[in-house]
């Protein structure tokens, strides 16, 4: 089970356990109601990674956050080096996917947001368009990259267009082989 550190206004603490953390909680003068408790252990023994924080009067609140650390010095150095949270490994996981090099050709689908005018009151809109090219390319990003820069030079296109993210699910890049007659 993970520690917690908590804080209200400039005192703080890294505890080991349920128990010192009310200790704490109550040298520090807060009312500590079954809601509360109950809460808090909740907190303590989920796998929610995130911080929580208490509402103890009118606008005062204390922080708890789950963290490794076992005094608050060292809990603090962590700070200064970012967090690390799950969901930030995940996204450097699909990061090196993306980027992961396999040379050859890929079929490339983007459906963008297309700034089109209307001619009769001047009004722009946006309307969904996609783009499909084969390409020969060293990596997915690659690929997205070379892509994207090709529609936002075409002077067809709006520069006020939008277009989505790598991870989109509007953004489909399929390997198709080192071979252009390996293609389908």
């Amino acid at each position: 089970m993970l520690n917690l550190y908590i804080r209200y206004f400039d005192q703080e603490v890294v505890v080991c356990n349920f128990e010192d953390a009310l200790d704490f909680l109550e040298s520090i003068d807060i009312e500590l109601d079954k809601f509360l408790v109950d809460d808090l252990y909740n907190y303590y023994t989920s796998t929610m990674p995130y911080p929580k924080r208490y509402k103890t009067h009118h606008r005062n609140y204390f922080i708890v956050i789950k963290t490794t650390a076992s005094t608050l010095t060292e809990f603090k150095e962590n700070a200064s080096k970012g967090p690390q949270s799950p969901i930030q490994s995940e996204k450097e996981s699909q990061a090196a996917f993306f980027s992961r090099e396999q040379m050859g050709w890929y079929e490339v689908s983007v459906t963008f947001k297309r700034v089109v005018t209307n001619l009769d009151t001047g009004k722009c809109s946006y309307q969904d368009e996609e783009f499909v090219a084969r390409l020969k390319g060293i990596s997915i990003k690659d690929c997205y990259d070379r892509v994207i820069d090709y529609l936002k030079q075409r002077e067809d296109i709006d520069e006020r267009s939008q277009f989505p993210s790598i991870r989109n699910r509007n953004f489909i890049c399929e390997y198709l082989g080192t071979e252009l007659q390996d293609m389908p």
